[in-house]
Parts: C-alpha cells; sequence; structure tokens
C-alpha cells in the first residue's frame, strides 16, 4: 500500500473512486506478500502490482468490473484443479486477491490514515473480505495502538459502521493491534459474529508500522555501502561514529541520518527512549575494541533487537568475544551475535561486503538457509 498511497491519495481527495486489490493470502511460492496493492484509477489507470506481473490484467478486468458495480470481491488466484477461478500463476503459489471501490463515502478516514503513515505513527486497517452476508463484505476498521492518543476512551476509529457487531470489533481490534505490534499484515478468521472459534468471517488486517530501523556504527567506507543497501531494502538507516570528521552527510547520502557520538552512548539513548524494537538491525563495522565492546555489551543485552552483526577477522572476533566474556556477558547473550559479520559470498569490496551482511540479515529474517536456490529442494519462500 506505501508504495500506491500517494496515488490513491491524490484520487480520493478529489472525489474519485478507484479500484484496489490487495493480496490478501499467499500459499506456496506467491510472488508478493500480503499487502500488496494495485489501483485501477477512474480514468482506467493501472497502478501497482499485486503479483509481479502474473495475473495483473485479470485483476486489472476485475477492478474495471467493480468500478462500475461496487460490489467488492475475494477473488484466488493459481489453483489448478476444476474449481480454479480466472488464471494461474506462472511462477508458481496462490494469492487471494480482494478488490473493492474505494472513494470517500466507503473510506472516509483515509485521509487520517495515510496523515498517520507519512508521519511514522502505527496504524493498522482491518477490512472484512469474506462474510456470510454479503452487506459485511467490505466493512472496515482502523486500529491504533492502545498507547495512541485517544486510544483509551476510543478503541478503534471505525469506518463503515465498523464491522457489524461489538464483539466483532473488540476482536478484531484486540488481534489487529497485536500485528500492528510486530509490523505484520495477515488475514484472520473468526465466526460470523466474532467467535473466536469459528469461520465464516476472514478479515484481513494491513498493518502500517513505522519503517524498521538499520543502525550502522562506524563511518568507514563499508558503513556507506551498508547503508546504501539498507536504504535499498527500506530501512530507516542511520550512521553513527564518535569522530565527526569521519561521520557527516556528504560521506553517506544514502543515509537518512548521520550522528556524531560514542556508539555505546547512543545506542542506550535511542533504546531507553523506545526507538529500538524487533525489527531493528544493529551492523557494528568499526572492529576498535574502545567502540565495539562497550557498544555490543549494550546491543547483546537489548530485549528485542533482530540481528546484531560485528565486523573483523576471525582473531578480532576471537578477541571480542574474549573482552565481551570479561565483561559479564552470558553465553547466550554472545549467541547473538552474528560476527564475522555477513554470509560466505567472498565478497572483497565494500559493495560485495554489503550484499553478504544484507544477505544474512535477510535469512535471519526469513529463515533462509543461505545455500544456492539450484543446490536446493523444496519452496522457494519459507
Amino acid at each position: 500500500m506505501r508504495d500506491v498511497l500517494d496515488r490513491l491519495l491524490t484520487w480520493w481527495q478529489a472525489g474519485e473512486s478507484v479500484a484496489v486489490g490487495t493480496v490478501v493470502a499467499t500459499f506456496d511460492s506467491a510472488p508478493r506478500p500480503p499487502g500488496a496493492v494495485m489501483l485501477v484509477g477512474p480514468g482506467l489507470e493501472a497502478v501497482g502490482s499485486v503479483s509481479g506481473g502474473c495475473v495483473e490484467g485479470a485483476v486489472y478486468q476485475l477492478g474495471e468490473e467493480i468500478l462500475s458495480s461496487g460490489e467488492p470481491v475475494l477473488q484466488r488466484y493459481g489453483v489448478s484443479d476444476e474449481s480454479a477461478f480466472a488464471v494461474g500463476l506462472t511462477c508458481g503459489g496462490i494469492i487471494d486477491v480482494f478488490v473493492e471501490k474505494v472513494d470517500r463515502e466507503s473510506f472516509p478516514e483515509l485521509g487520517e490514515v495515510a496523515a498517520d503513515i507519512a508521519a511514522g505513527r502505527p496504524v493498522a486497517v482491518a477490512t472484512v473480505v469474506a462474510h456470510p452476508d454479503p452487506a459485511r463484505i467490505g466493512r472496515r476498521l482502523v486500529v491504533r495502538p492502545a498507547s495512541a492518543p485517544g486510544a483509551e476512551q476510543a478503541s478503534a476509529v471505525l469506518a463503515s459502521g465498523g464491522l457489524g457487531s461489538d464483539r466483532a470489533d473488540d476482536a478484531v481490534v484486540d488481534d489487529a493491534r497485536g500485528l500492528l505490534a510486530n509490523g505484520r499484515s495477515e488475514t484472520l478468521e473468526y465466526g460470523p459474529d466474532g467467535q473466536r472459534r469459528g469461520e465464516g468471517m476472514r478479515v484481513f488486517v494491513s498493518s502500517f508500522a513505522p519503517v524498521p530501523r538499520m543502525l550502522v556504527f562506524g563511518a568507514i567506507d563499508f558503513a556507506a555501502a551498508v547503508a546504501r543497501l539498507g536504504s535499498f531494502l527500506g530501512y530507516r538507516v542511520t550512521v553513527c561514529d564518535a569522530r565527526a570528521v569521519f561521520a557527516t552527510a556528504s560521506r553517506f547520502p544514502f543515509a537518512d541520518e548521520v550522528i556524531v557520538d560514542w556508539p555505546h552512548r547512543y545506542l542506550t539513548g535511542e533504546a531507553e527512549a523506545g526507538r529500538i524494537d524487533d525489527r531493528t538491525v544493529v551492523c557494528v563495522l568499526t572492529h576498535d575494541p574502545k567502540f565495539d565492546v562497550p557498544l555490543l555489551e549494550v546491543a547483546l543485552r537489548l530485549p528485542q533487537v533482530a540481528y546484531i552483526g560485528a565486523m573483523g577477522s576471525r582473531r578480532t572476533h576471537d578477541d571480542r568475544l574474549k573482552r565481551l566474556r570479561e565483561a559479564g556477558l552470558s553465553e547466550a547473550e554472545l549467541a547473538r551475535l552474528a560476527s564475522p559479520i555477513g554470509l560466505d559470498l567472498g565478497a572483497r569490496t565494500p559493495e560485495e561486503t554489503a550484499v553478504s551482511i544484507a544477505a544474512e540479515i535477510i535469512a535471519q529474517r526469513w529463515g533462509g538457509a543461505g545455500q544456492r536456490l539450484s543446490a536446493a529442494a523444496g519452496p522457494i519462500h519459507h
């Protein structure tokens, strides 16, 4: 949704109607994740993608029909048996796409949601995509964290009358906040009235959490390459170094911010301010004990962090572990450290090393083995 939000908002503000196709569930090796969006605009323009090209034509045609009828549709693509609909995915896998008409009347809160996303405030949109009662399909809730201003007084901002009952609203708000805390988008299933143990009502929760952070410590040429790749992967990148002569914005044009501070002090401050979460990745590239040992003492004791990697040779790594043990870190804490940093790609240059670091981060995030796909069997996506 982030990729197409500006275009959608422009049409919405102009009072136009837009067909919005959203991937709400995937199976096997689906090419796009839940939350991927394609728009069919008022002039029949196509914006975005739900499958990387496999079923865009079919979704576009469905979007045209829904702009006329106004009736939302949940469509499955990729099934090959006799009950299949429309087309299959040439790359394999199955996707469920929910296509609906969005305008000021059907989604009056879109402007507020867009403002939250632009400001980096977490927000989730929960939409009924299947229900025994057709009148309840397309109803939605806009859900914010319990700690958000005003959330204590109103558990959610309701759109289109909520999901049809207080029971359903309460159940979905609780679950949506859990997904939002983890930055996950997912389809949930309930009984028709929101019963926890039941089926019939499917609700897609599209979560818009703040962009995950990549903290790069050490203002060296390798850090510039890592910052560039981190930005490409969608992280908000911070480069930090205590040496002002090296930590300059001109040397790190792809970083969102460059901080001059002692690394351990900066990380401590960010953690205390609540700006470190379980999606944050930490790359320690200083390979200098006076910087990286105090920094790793802080990083390895953080309760929530996605990845901690440290650059250095095997000898540097052994010396670093010795110093960290002397500082009182446990073996369980040390086991969280990826060092030497990155996957074994035979990298030499800063750019190649950045690719190896990014590959390790991706593999750890999704459970990849880091081996060649041609040498493995089974599904490509874990």
